[in-house]
C-alpha cells in the first residue's frame, strides 16, 4: 500500500529549503510551548499523588539559577514562579533541540515514530540535566541532584515528550497536513486534555481529603510508618528551625530552611493520606515509640544544640542533623523494601534520597562528587 504523500505548501509550489527550515523552527517553538506547559500542569496536579510537595519542588528548581535567594522555610510565590519559568524554559529548549537542531533527521518523522522516540529522549534529556547540566557545567548547583532522585525528572521529561507527536501537525500550514497526521494528532490532543481533566479532578478531591483508597498489604505496618515518620519529621523541623535562625554560615541557614519546607510538606501529605485512607485522626507517638526510632534525638541532645555557643553551633548542628537524617533514611529504607502502599514506598524512596543528599550538602559536597554521591544514594541503601 502506497504511503500517503506529503502535501506541498500554498498553491502547490514545492517548498524551498528556507521555507522548510522556517516552518520547522516555528513548529518546534510552538511544540516547546505546548509540551512545557503540559508537563508543568501534569507535574503540579500529580505531585501529591506520589508524595511530592509541588511548591517545594518548584522552589528547588528555582535554586538552580537563583541559588540561595530562592530558598525559604515556606516556598514564596516568587520562587515558585521562578521554578516554573525555569522548568518551562528547559523543556522548551529540549523541544527546540530535538526538532530544530536535529531537524534534519526529525522533521519528517510520523507521529507514531516520534512517540516511540519520546521515552528514550526523556531518559536522555533528564539524564543530561541530572548528571551534567545542573550539578556540573553550566550551573554547578548540586542541590537539585542531591535533593531529588533522577526518576522525578524523568517523569517530568516523559510528560513533556509525550506531546512531541503534535510536531507532525504543527509544521504544516492549516489545511495541508497529511490526513493520517491530522487524525492521530486530534486523537492525541483529545487524550492529553482528558488526562489533564482527570488529574485535575483527582487533585481536587485529594486536596479535600479524598485520595484513592489505601492499597497496601499490611495496614499496621503502613500506619506505624506514617505515624513514626511524621513524629520524626516534626523533630527534624524543630531542629532545622533553630539552624535557620542561628547558623553562622549563610548557606547552611538556607539549607536548614529547605529542610523545614520539605519536611513540613511531607508531613502535610502524611496527614492528608492518613485522614483519607483511615478516616480518623492520626494518634500521636508514645514516649517509648519515639525512643525506639532510629536517629530520634533525646531532650538533652536537642537542648545541647539550642544552647550551643555561636562559634560551635554550625559544627554541632551538622553532626546532630546528620544523625537524625540517618535515622530517617533507615526508616524509609524499610518502607521502600516492604509490601506497603506503592505511594508510600515511592515517597519513602524520595525521602531517603533527599535526606542522604542533605547530609552531603551540609558537608559541602559538590561537582563530580555530588553526582557520584547522588547516584549511589538513589540506587543503594547507603546511610552516609
Amino acid at each position: 500500500m502506497n504511503a500517503e504523500p506529503r502535501p506541498a505548501l500554498g498553491s502547490g509550489a514545492r517548498r524551498t529549503t528556507g521555507e522548510r527550515r522556517r516552518s520547522r523552527w516555528v513548529a518546534a517553538a510552538e511544540l516547546g510551548l505546548i509540551s512545557s506547559t503540559f508537563s508543568t500542569i501534569v507535574s503540579q496536579l500529580f505531585a501529591a499523588r506520589i508524595g511530592r510537595d509541588a511548591a517545594v519542588d518548584w522552589m528547588t528548581v528555582a535554586a538552580i539559577p537563583a541559588r540561595d535567594w530562592a530558598i525559604s522555610s515556606e516556598p514564596s510565590w516568587s520562587a515558585i514562579l521562578t521554578g516554573i519559568a525555569f522548568h518551562q524554559w528547559a523543556d522548551f529548549s529540549w523541544a527546540l533541540f530535538f526538532f530544530g537542531v536535529l531537524g534534519r533527521w526529525t522533521e519528517d518523522l510520523r507521529p507514531v515514530t516520534i512517540l516511540m522516540l519520546a521515552l528514550p529522549w526523556a531518559v536522555f534529556s533528564s539524564g543530561m540535566e541530572w548528571f551534567v547540566l545542573v550539578p556540573l557545567f553550566p550551573f554547578w548547583q548540586p542541590l537539585f541532584t542531591l535533593q531529588q532522585p533522577y526518576w522525578i525528572g524523568l517523569l517530568v521529561h516523559a510528560s513533556s515528550a509525550l506531546m512531541y507527536p503534535l510536531f507532525a501537525r504543527l509544521r504544516w500550514r492549516a489545511g495541508t497536513a497529511p490526513g493520517r497526521d491530522v487524525r492521530f494528532t486530534n486523537m492525541w490532543s483529545t487524550g492529553a486534555v482528558a488526562v489533564v481533566a482527570l488529574l485535575g479532578i483527582t487533585a481536587l478531591f485529594g486536596s479535600r481529603g479524598y485520595e484513592l483508597p489505601w492499597m497496601g498489604r499490611d495496614r499496621d505496618l503502613d500506619q506505624a510508618y506514617i505515624r513514626h515518620m511524621t513524629a520524626h519529621h516534626a523533630q527534624g523541623i524543630e531542629l532545622a528551625q533553630v539552624a535557620a535562625a542561628r547558623a553562622q554560615d549563610p548557606h547552611l541557614r538556607k539549607l536548614a530552611m529547605l529542610m523545614v519546607a520539605s519536611q513540613a510538606g511531607e508531613v502535610r501529605i502524611f496527614e492528608n493520606w492518613w485522614l483519607s485512607w483511615f478516616d480518623t485522626e492520626m494518634p500521636d507517638c508514645s514516649t517509648e515509640e519515639r525512643a525506639a526510632m532510629p536517629g530520634f534525638l533525646t531532650a538533652a541532645e536537642m537542648r545541647q544544640v539550642k544552647t550551643a555557643p555561636p562559634d560551635q553551633f554550625d559544627t554541632l548542628f551538622v553532626e546532630t542533623m546528620s544523625k537524625h537524617h540517618r535515622g530517617a533514611v533507615r526508616m524509609a529504607n524499610r518502607m521502600w523494601h516492604s509490601g506497603g502502599d506503592l505511594r508510600l514506598r515511592i515517597m519513602a524512596h524520595a525521602i531517603r534520597h533527599e535526606q542522604q543528599g542533605e547530609i552531603a550538602l551540609m558537608r559541602g559536597t559538590s561537582g563530580v562528587a555530588a553526582v557520584v554521591t547522588a547516584f549511589r544514594n538513589m540506587l543503594g541503601d547507603n546511610v552516609n
